[in-house]
């Protein structure tokens, strides 16, 4: 598949938006990773006319080396380890306990953050599509994926819209469907893939999720921001945490 650039994450929502035009069902919901996947999932549920929320997860970073994933947790108590990269720096499991703990309290307090009192959407018997910025290894989308399979939704589509080849024939054998809009070779880095890959903010994240609840709101505007390709082999950058 061409490598595709995109101008930012908005962008690259517009383009996931036409490759998901097949899906054409009243019920179905779409959930951005934060921070960065969000972005990208509203403009999907934009152009589906479908309800916006957030799925969140959280990275297990190396101590000391934070970029490099060992694993991820999702809602629900789902860790997902990537065993590669315990094994090969002999992470205790002390260690990984640790983060993962840390890692868990921050999650409960995005949580909080983003849904602002709101229940937790329905998911049971319902398609879901669920949107990230990107992939690198692809241990957060695991996990989430698992922790959503939980929930019991009729169908998953993962929407991505730049990951390596590999990391989508893997979340293929998890989920119903997996749409990427560009697999780059070699696949360095998730940011390689925008013009600008600025951090999404908490701030954004709620005006997106309250432009979504309220059709009448005026749409957000796109931020640009300095930020550039590259950095962090998570997909929505070291200070948004999303994929991996």
């Amino acid at each position: 598949m061409p490598h595709r650039l995109f101008h930012d994450r908005r962008d690259a929502g517009r383009e996931l938006a036409g490759l998901l035009g097949h899906i054409d069902d009243p019920e179905v919901i779409v959930l951005g990773l934060p921070r960065g996947g969000v972005p990208v999932a509203y403009e999907v549920a934009l152009s589906l006319g479908a309800p916006l929320d957030v799925f969140l997860v959280r990275k297990l970073g190396v101590p000391g080396h934070e970029e490099v994933a060992m694993g991820a947790i999702a809602g629900g108590g789902v860790t997902v380890r990537n065993d590669n990269v315990i094994r090969s720096l002999r992470i205790s499991d002390e260690a990984l306990r640790s983060v993962a703990e840390r890692e868990g309290r921050e999650l409960l307090r995005r949580e909080e953050a983003y849904r602002e009192g709101r229940p937790w959407p329905e998911l049971t018997g319902r398609p879901v599509v669920l949107v990230d910025d990107g992939l690198a290894t692809g241990a957060s989308m695991k996990a989430a994926v698992r922790a959503l399979l939980d929930q019991g939704p009729s169908r998953v589509v993962v929407a991505i819209p730049t990951a390596p080849a590999s990391a989508c024939r893997e979340l293929r054998a998890l989920v119903d469907e997996v749409v990427c809009a560009t697999t780059p070779f070699p696949f360095s880095a998730v940011g390689n893939s925008y013009a600008d890959f600025g951090q999404t903010t908490d701030g954004e994240v709620r005006e997106l999720l309250r432009a979504a609840r309220d059709p009448g709101r005026a749409r957000p505007a796109r931020r640009t921001r300095p930020g550039g390709p590259g950095g962090a082999e998570g997909g929505s950058g070291a200070g948004n945490e999303s994929p991996s």
